[in-house]
């Protein structure tokens, strides 16, 4: 039983050589890109990745499944770029498909944020729905924030894979940034409507949900600044969300 790894990427050159050493084990990798200008293209060249490059961003949900469409082998496993498979994790994995019990299976992935493995805060224990066999799962068409669906009973692996999420502060805002654009999008497409009220009622629940529900506080110092930019990121997803609806003769002049 064969394995092929999907990963979709855009300027990924930082994190795809590791994440591909970590995978190596495969019998087929497949890179799905959109529009990469930092190597990301030669480096999948490199490992002898099947590479199809898309002129258009469908959204995360249609884009990785563009790359599980090119999938040749009986199972799939889908990571993303800054995603690595320990080898406990890859002997696992290697277990499973030669004597499987499900045909959908979740990881346990272990997050860091700003260099801190995070331990509680939402992030951990965090099982995500990645290892499949082919034609038993398929990615929602969500925008962002995408899940693997299936209708079958979903297994579990133990092995940690290891999610190194935000190496700086540059790259947290600048997923806030990106993130909450989407998810304002996502959001209108839905029908739903936002206030400034809302935006602000919807960010400080981010930051009570991360910090004390989910025991943030338990992070440290990390755990309170992972707070204030999940706070952020739904403040800005409605606050967008709230400026996309406002009716024209409401918004400033050009």
């Amino acid at each position: 039983m064969g394995l092929s790894v999907v990963i979709i990427t855009k300027n990924e050159a930082l994190n795809l050589a590791p994440c591909l050493e970590s995978v190596a084990f495969a019998d087929e990798l497949v890179v799905v890109d959109s529009g990469s200008t930092d190597g990301t293209l030669q480096i999948a060249q490199s490992f002898g990745a099947k590479i199809l490059q898309t002129p258009d961003w469908p959204g995360f949900g249609r884009q990785k499944n563009r790359a599980v469409d090119m999938a040749t082998q009986d199972w799939i496993l889908s990571i993303d770029a800054d995603e690595r498979i320990g080898p406990v994790l890859r002997d696992e994995i290697m277990a499973t498909m030669a004597s499987p019990t499900h045909k959908v299976y979740a990881l346990n992935r272990r997050s860091s944020y700003c260099g801190q493995t995070m331990n509680h805060s939402g992030w951990y224990p965090d099982p995500v729905v990645r290892l499949f066999q082919r034609g038993a799962a398929r990615f929602s068409d969500d925008l962002v924030h995408e899940s693997l669906r299936t209708s079958l009973p979903i297994g579990a692996l133990q092995g940690p894979m290891a999610h190194l999420s935000f190496r700086n502060l540059e790259s947290v805002l600048d997923k806030v940034n990106r993130y909450s654009t989407a998810g304002a999008q996502a959001l209108a497409n839905k029908g739903k409507s936002a206030s400034l009220g809302k935006a602000l009622l919807h960010g400080f629940w981010a930051f009570f949900r991360t910090y004390v529900v989910r025991r943030g506080f338990l992070d440290g110092r990390m755990g309170l600044v992972l707070a204030i930019s999940n706070a952020e990121g739904t403040y800005y997803r409605y606050l967008k969300l709230w400026l996309l609806q406002r009716p024209v003769d409401e918004k400033e002049p050009a």
